[in-house]
């Protein structure tokens, strides 16, 4: 085992080397602690290296849905002693899985940590998979894929992903499909978690009132012991998009239809990330939505609500727009966001739109780091994508270096005329 033991007395009010306690436990586990002792509190947040990647397309969805059984019984807990025992203390536990990794969490008292501490061992290392129990969830899984398809901005996002991305693993769900939810056994879930789950490359950060060595002391005593590999993180490859694909995809009874357009971009790695993030600000973020707000919805009353985001990961994601109109004017919505797509690449912005968008992002740094929750998330993603434990202290650096120039050459670079796709989701227009 290695720590690296940093000063508590900080230099930097942000999570970092002169607060922060990183240690790497001899089965491969990252954890990182940083102090907080202005509440009674104490949050953990967690990934281990295994999603929706690892799982075949014909079980699409069992990832996350082996996740949401981990609390339903494990060795040392059923599934009432389980909600007994995190209810009874005020506590909370939580399980998920995405594209690359399952996260788990816990939020206590201080006092309760070590108890939530074995919990999530157990549940982690030790799962009983109850057929019963699995049974209620997959119910309960089908409901929620029911309603997906019948709420149109679902649909439009699902069908989105599937058009950009095809066969790859990028391109499903992370919920699956009814039929692959369905066709989900127990063996295939048993078999997952075995095959999958293991200590190698996990990252455990912890941000509250208690000490780096308790916490270190904790872990290694519940999961210090835990081997196994982890999956490989190797993405089939992703070619960049050439061609125009679009889909309108009719919905009978709904009042409202929902637009998503855009490019396949960049991964998280990619060299151009703060430029598109400060060019996507621009577009479709800082105040009430950016140009997209500003232009679509308020000035020519197209949409209930039109805004940009950036999906990264470790492979390229999507640069797109999200709008949600009368279905009489979805043409004149996608006309004019393609408009302000064009508009970006074409004109360099002014330096007050650029400089307000900047001072707004890293503005809002500090306020995401408020909470003990925000902390957790911050360093949980700065060691998953390896950004160095100096990242917050740069981030403003990177942001403010961003120039008129460098927006206008990614807006013209990753939003193109010729290469995008379009999904409408919605009642058709006689």
């Amino acid at each position: 085992m290695v720590l690296i033991f940093m000063k508590s007395t900080a230099k930097h009010a942000f999570p970092g080397p002169d607060n922060v306690v990183r240690t790497q436990l001899d089965n491969g586990i990252i954890l990182l602690v940083r102090e907080n002792w202005t509440a009674p509190v104490v949050v953990l947040d967690g990934f281990l290296t295994v999603g929706s990647i690892h799982e075949p397309a014909a079980k699409a969805g069992l990832a996350s849905f082996t996740a949401s059984l981990l609390t339903r019984g494990s060795h040392s807990f059923d599934f009432d002693s389980f909600n007994e025992t995190v209810e009874s203390v005020g506590a909370s536990i939580n399980m998920g899985a995405g594209d690359h990794v399952t996260s788990f969490g816990t939020e206590s008292l201080a006092e309760d940590f070590p108890q939530m501490v074995e919990l999530l061992a157990d549940v982690l290392r030790r799962p009983t998979f109850p057929a019963q129990q699995m049974e209620r969830v997959r119910g309960q899984w089908l409901v929620r894929l029911q309603e997906r398809e019948q709420n149109t901005r679902s649909v439009a996002h699902r069908r989105f992903h599937e058009l950009l991305y095809g066969d790859h693993p990028y391109g499903r769900p992370g919920s699956g499909y009814s039929e692959t939810i369905q066709s989900i056994s127990r063996e295939d879930v048993a078999d997952f978690h075995r095959h999958n789950y293991g200590p190698e490359g996990a990252i455990i950060v912890v941000s509250g009132a208690i000490t780096a060595p308790v916490v270190t002391e904790l872990i290694e005593r519940h999961l210090g012991d835990w081997r196994g590999a982890s999956p490989d993180q190797t993405l089939p490859p992703i070619s960049p998009q050439t061609d125009i694909r679009q889909e309108r995809i009719p919905l009978a009874g709904k009042v409202q239809s929902d637009i998503l357009i855009g490019s396949l971009s960049i991964a998280r790695s990619d060299p151009d990330y703060f430029a598109v993030q400060v060019a996507n600000s621009i577009l479709g973020q800082f105040g009430l939505m950016g140009r997209l707000g500003e232009v679509v919805r308020e000035e020519q009353g197209l949409a209930y609500y039109s805004y940009s985001m950036l999906d990264t990961d470790i492979g390229p994601g999507p640069w797109l727009a999200a709008a949600g109109v009368n279905p009489a004017n979805v043409d004149l919505a996608v006309e004019s966001i393609r408009a302000e797509f064009a508009r970006l690449g074409a004109e360099p912005v002014s330096e007050e739109e650029l400089s307000d968008s900047q001072a707004n992002m890293t503005g809002r740094l500090p306020l995401a780091l408020e909470t003990n929750d925000g902390v957790t998330s911050q360093l949980l993603n700065m060691e998953w994508y390896g950004l160095g434990l100096d990242y917050l202290y740069r981030y403003a650096d990177h942001i403010n270096a961003i120039t008129a120039e460098d927006v206008q050459r990614v807006a013209a670079k990753y939003l193109r005329a010729d290469a995008y796709t379009l999904v409408v989701a919605g009642p058709t227009v006689e």
